[in-house]
This record gives C-alpha cells, sequence and structure tokens, in this order.
C-alpha cells in the first residue's frame, strides 16, 4: 500500500486539521508515514501545500516525485489546479468548488471548473455549503476528508477513530459535527462516483 497525497488550500481552512486525521489514521494502522514542511500557514488566505507520503513500506524521501501524486485534496479549487502537473495519469483529484477570492485576479470560476471536470478521476463539491448545511461551516475540510476518503486506501473506521481523538478535548459536540461532515463528503464522493464506476 503507497499513497502520495498533496494537500493544498489557503491559510486557515484546515489543511492541518486533515493532514493530523489522515497521519493519525495512518500511524494507528501500523502504516509509515511522512510529511513536507506545510508553506503559507503563518499568513491566513496565504497559499498552503503539504506532501503526505504514507506506505506499508519504509519511505525514503517526504518529497513526492513530479507527477507521482495518487492523489489532491484541496480545500480551494484554484488551489487544487496549481498542482494538477504533481498528479499521477491515474490519480484522484477531490477539491472543494466554493472559491477562496484572496487575489485580485482570481479566474472565473467557469473556466477553473471546465478544467476540473477535464480531468478523468475527480471529485469536486460545494464543501462550505454541505458543513453550513450541517450547522457548521468551520468543518468544510473535514467534509473534503469525507470526500477523499473512499480513495485513501485506510479503513474508514480508522479516520473517524482519529477524528474522535484529535477533536476529544474540544468535547463530544465537537467530534460529532467533524464525523457528520466527514461522513456527508464521503457520501456525496460515493454518489458521483457511481454512475461512472460501479465498482
Amino acid at each position: 500500500m503507497k499513497k502520495d497525497i498533496i494537500l493544498a488550500g489557503v491559510g486557515g481552512q484546515g489543511i492541518l486539521s486533515i493532514a493530523a486525521t489522515i497521519g493519525t489514521a495512518a500511524l494507528n494502522a501500523g502504516l509509515h508515514l511522512k510529511q513536507a514542511e506545510v508553506h503559507g500557514m503563518s499568513q491566513r488566505g496565504g497559499d498552503v501545500q503539504s506532501n503526505l507520503r504514507i506506505s506499508d513500506r519504509e519511505i525514503a524521501s517526504d518529497l513526492i516525485p513530479f507527477g507521482k501524486a495518487d492523489m489532491i485534496i484541496s480545500v480551494e479549487p484554484m488551489e487544487s489546479l496549481r498542482y494538477l502537473p504533481m498528479l499521477s495519469p491515474e490519480g484522484w483529484l477531490v477539491t472543494n468548488t466554493k472559491p477562496y477570492i484572496n487575489i485580485r485576479n482570481y479566474p472565473e470560476m467557469e473556466k477553473l471548473m471546465a478544467e476540473i471536470q477535464l480531468q478523468p478521476r475527480h471529485i469536486a463539491l460545494d464543501a462550505d455549503e454541505i458543513a453550513r448545511q450541517l450547522g457548521s461551516p468551520k468543518s468544510a475540510n473535514m467534509v473534503i476528508l469525507g470526500a477523499a476518503s473512499p480513495f485513501l486506501g485506510i479503513d474508514y473506521q480508522q479516520l473517524k477513530d482519529a477524528i474522535s481523538r484529535i477533536f476529544s478535548k474540544k468535547g463530544e459536540e465537537v467530534v460529532k459535527v467533524n464525523l457528520d461532515a466527514l461522513q456527508a463528503g464521503r457520501d456525496e464522493a460515493i454518489r458521483q462516483k457511481a454512475p461512472a464506476d460501479n465498482s
């Protein structure tokens, strides 16, 4: 088992929580893990990117080779496209469709979505709206993680257990909200994937 994952978004969108959840789940499953430095996190609204490598064997480097990423998980659509050259031909793109417009010349959404739709393996969802409907706008990052969960190669229960552990200090209600967000994202990914892939 090997998964090379690029996490992308902007500061304040919860990239670190996604990384922590995947990392905790992987380690609890007895897998090896390496994570490259997260960039841009010091500036809210600045771009954030991290390499996360998971394997059942020893991992030599924490950097993902060009064109070899198995997945891009992004909480911002423009940021998802920034790292497309890193994605392998068989890789999955999982992205939020809600833009975080932090630059003057932000691309037109129609053009962004057209590019995302060109990717043969992609899940695109409005995680912000799903989180809002759940009554927890801040859990959009967990919606995105849930959407990525069918393709991670990590047992879903391990992800749920990791969320319970990470958020336990904030109380049962916070844990429940994040678990609900995870499930909502997973359900949406399965719904989108089903018509094209019945395996």
